[in-house]
């Protein structure tokens, strides 16, 4: 595997390589960006991870400057799992002047969710994307569905701005007793981890409700909401939406998606199921 710290270096490294394929990410890589990685293969001749912890998607706050930096055990990581070329710019790499340019999302896209609770994030997430994509020009590039809202910003930023990119889902990946894996997972303490599950298992009850016919959205969403803070949660939101464009759905809405978020100590977990 080539590691690549500057644009030129890794443009020229590409030059001539094929279908390229793609899988951004933010390092402290876990099974769920190495499947990703592994997937990728099938997609093209070529693949080409990221590293990169992007600023401009954190608020005011929020864990930038403690984020996990474990970069010589992805790199490990990355190259066992057959990835040809690594980027790893630095800030100045990437953003050598200050980024006065900016993508910004629908609001009817963004103002929700985890736009809500994190006002500025997908306009950052949207803006050092299309600079990826613009640096690599991958013909293809995958996302996970753990972060379905993020998921569907890109998507719907490819086809808008008619990138020639094939933005490929890659399924959650999940620890035994069904916890969501992320790179924030190491902030928990062993108490939290064992409770962790629970917003999983809460999503997952929506699921099951739904799929046997009940239609009283408000009524799930308010009892799983109403459980995870009985047992010390910070809920932000549990909500059955529409899996297009994550709007809430009628009661004969199809296909939809339940997704969660809270707080657990000092840790914000996410997680969704496609119903």
């Amino acid at each position: 595997m080539q590691i690549h710290p500057t644009i030129a270096g890794l443009r020229a490294a590409l030059a001539g390589a094929g279908r390229v394929v793609f899988v951004p990410t933010m390092g402290n890589l876990h099974a769920g960006h190495i499947g990703l990685m592994q997937q990728a293969r099938a997609h093209g001749d070529c693949v080409v991870a990221s590293i990169f912890v992007n600023r401009l998607q954190f608020g005011a706050g929020e864990d930038f400057d403690k984020y996990p930096r474990t970069f010589r055990d992805d790199c490990a990581r990355l190259e066992a799992a057959g990835v040809d070329h690594l980027f790893a710019p630095d800030e100045k790499e990437m953003y050598p002047t200050p980024q006065t340019y900016h993508v910004e999302p629908a609001p009817a896209h963004v103002d929700m969710l985890d736009g809500t609770a994190r006002p500025g994030h997908f306009r950052g997430v949207a803006t050092v994307v299309l600079k990826l994509f613009n640096i690599v020009q991958p013909a293809a590039a995958l996302f996970g569905k753990k972060d379905y809202q993020q998921l569907m910003v890109i998507r719907n930023m490819v086809r808008e701005f008619a990138l020639p990119i094939t933005i490929v889902p890659g399924e959650t990946a999940r620890a035994e007793d069904g916890l969501a894996l992320s790179s924030r997972n190491g902030y928990l303490s062993a108490e939290e981890r064992a409770e962790a599950p629970r917003l999983y298992r809460q999503i997952a009850r929506i699921r099951d409700a739904v799929r046997a016919g009940e239609r009283d959205w408000l009524k799930l969403e308010a009892f799983a909401t109403a459980e995870l803070a009985a047992h010390g949660w910070q809920p932000d939101y549990v909500s059955i939406r529409r899996r297009a464009d994550l709007q809430p759905p009628g009661h004969e809405d199809a296909p939809l998606v339940v997704l969660g978020a809270a707080r657990l100590g000092r840790t914000r977990l996410i997680d969704n199921l496609e119903i």
